[in-house]
C-alpha cells in the first residue's frame, strides 16, 4: 500500500467512509483516531494501516469482519478494485471529508457507497451459493467469510442452584438471613438452577462421496470449536468414513488452514468408502457410553451413501439417540431442488434424528449454529 502526503488524508478518509457504508458505525470521534494512529504508524506501511484500523474504527466482535472485508477492497490493488479518486478541488480542512451524521451523503460518496453495496451484494449471493460448485478463488474469499459465524453453545441446567433475585425460595439462606437479625424478620432469599454449557459433536463423513464438501465441513467444525471455547463451552469433532477418527486436538491452533492440514495427517480414510454404522458403533462403544456424547447435541454431517449394513446404521442411530439430547443430519443435498432421502443410508437414519438440514453453503451453516444453539 503506498500513497503521497498530497492524497493521503483523502484515501484514509475514504475508508472510512467506505466502511461506514458497509454498516460499521464509523463517528467523526473514530476517524479522527484513526488518522492519528495512521500518522503515528506511518501511512506507507499496510500492516500497521490494518491494525490500526481495527484499533480506532471498531466497536463489536461483528466490526472486525467487515473491516477485514473492506479493508482488502480498498487497499489491495490486487483484486483489481477501486480506490479513493483524486479530487482537483483542495479541501480547506479534512473534517469536511469525514463521515457526515446518519442519513446524509455528498455526491461525491456516490460512487463510493455503490462500490461497497455491490461488494456486499457479491457476498450475500456467495454464502448462499453450493461449495462444491466454487472455484479455487471463490472458495478463498469464502474462507474469510467463516469468520462471521458464531456459536451460542446450548445450556443444561445442573442440579446445583444460585441466587436470583426471584424464582423459587430459598428457605436456608432466608433463615440465616433471620437468625442474624436475631430472630427477627429479614430479607427473603431466592434462588434457581444454575446452568452450563452443553456439548456439542461434530461427526464429519469424509468419504469420496463427501470430497466436495470436507473442506467447508471441517472449516466449519475449526470455527465453531474456536467459538464455542470462547464462550466456556466445548465442540468435539471426528471424521467418519471407512474409520473413526478424532481431530479436536487438531483444532487448537486459531489459523484455520494449518488446522485443516493438522487433520488430514491424522486422517488415514480420506476420500475413501463409507461405513457409517460401524463408525458410529466404534463412537458409541468408545466415547458414548463413556460420557461424550450423553447429553450432548450430536451433528452428523452425510449424505447417506451407506456401503455397509444400512440396517447397522439405523441400530446405532436408535441407540445414538437414546444417549445424546438431540440429533442433528446435515445432508449438503438436502437444500438442492428435486432432492428426495432415498438413499439406504438416510432412510435408515432419518427416524432417529430430531433435525434434518441442508448443509452446503455459508447461509445454511449459519442456519445450523441456529439449531445447535437453541437445543
Amino acid at each position: 500500500m503506498t500513497t503521497t502526503l498530497h492524497d493521503a488524508d483523502e484515501v484514509f478518509l475514504g475508508f472510512t467512509r467506505a466502511l461506514r457504508a458497509a454498516g460499521v458505525p464509523v463517528t467523526q470521534d473514530r476517524a479522527h483516531g484513526f488518522l492519528a494512529a495512521v500518522a503515528t504508524v506511518g501511512a506507507d506501511d499496510r500492516q500497521a494501516t490494518y491494525w490500526a484500523g481495527r484499533a480506532t474504527l471498531c466497536g463489536s466482535p461483528d466490526d472486525l469482519a467487515r473491516h477485514d472485508q473492506v479493508f482488502a477492497a480498498w487497499f489491495d490493488p490486487r483484486d483489481g478494485l477501486p480506490r479513493a479518486q483524486q479530487r482537483e478541488a483542495s479541501r480547506a480542512s479534512t473534517a469536511h471529508l469525514l463521515p457526515e451524521a446518519e442519513g446524509t451523503g455528498g455526491a461525491g460518496e456516490t460512487e463510493e457507497e455503490d462500490v461497497v453495496r455491490a461488494m456486499a451484494s457479491e457476498a450475500e449471493v456467495l454464502q448462499h451459493r453450493d461449495v462444491a460448485t466454487l472455484d479455487a478463488a471463490e472458495k478463498r474469499r469464502l474462507a474469510g467469510m467463516f469468520l462471521r459465524l458464531s456459536l451460542h453453545p446450548p445450556v443444561r441446567r445442573t442440579a446445583r442452584h444460585r441466587r436470583w433475585h426471584r424464582g423459587e425460595l430459598d428457605a436456608s439462606r432466608t433463615l440465616r438471613n433471620s437468625l442474624r437479625h436475631l430472630g427477627e424478620p429479614g430479607e427473603i432469599a431466592w434462588r434457581r438452577r444454575g446452568t452450563r454449557p452443553r456439548r456439542v459433536v461434530l461427526l464429519v463423513d469424509v468419504s469420496g462421496s463427501m470430497t466436495p464438501y470436507a473442506d467447508a465441513l471441517l472449516r466449519l467444525a475449526h470455527r465453531l470449536t474456536r467459538s464455542a471455547r470462547a464462550s466456556g463451552g466445548t465442540v468435539e469433532t471426528f471424521t467418519v468414513g471407512t474409520r473413526l477418527t478424532h481431530v479436536t486436538r487438531a483444532f487448537g491452533t486459531p489459523d484455520a488452514d494449518r488446522a485443516i492440514v493438522a487433520a488430514g495427517e491424522v486422517v488415514p480414510d480420506w476420500s475413501g468408502g463409507t461405513r457409517l454404522g460401524e463408525t458410529l458403533r466404534v463412537f458409541l462403544d468408545r466415547w458414548g457410553q463413556r460420557g461424550m456424547a450423553r447429553g450432548a447435541v450430536v451433528v452428523v454431517f452425510s449424505d447417506g451413501w451407506e456401503r455397509g449394513d444400512a440396517g447397522l446404521l439405523g441400530e446405532q442411530m436408535a441407540r445414538l439417540q437414546r444417549v445424546a439430547h438431540r440429533v442433528v443430519w446435515v445432508n449438503p443435498h438436502r437444500g438442492k431442488a428435486g432432492y428426495e432421502p432415498l438413499q439406504g443410508g438416510v432412510v435408515a437414519a432419518l427416524p432417529h434424528c430430531d433435525d434434518f438440514l441442508a448443509g452446503h453453503s455459508l447461509a445454511t451453516f449459519a442456519d445450523l449454529t441456529e439449531v445447535i444453539a437453541r437445543a
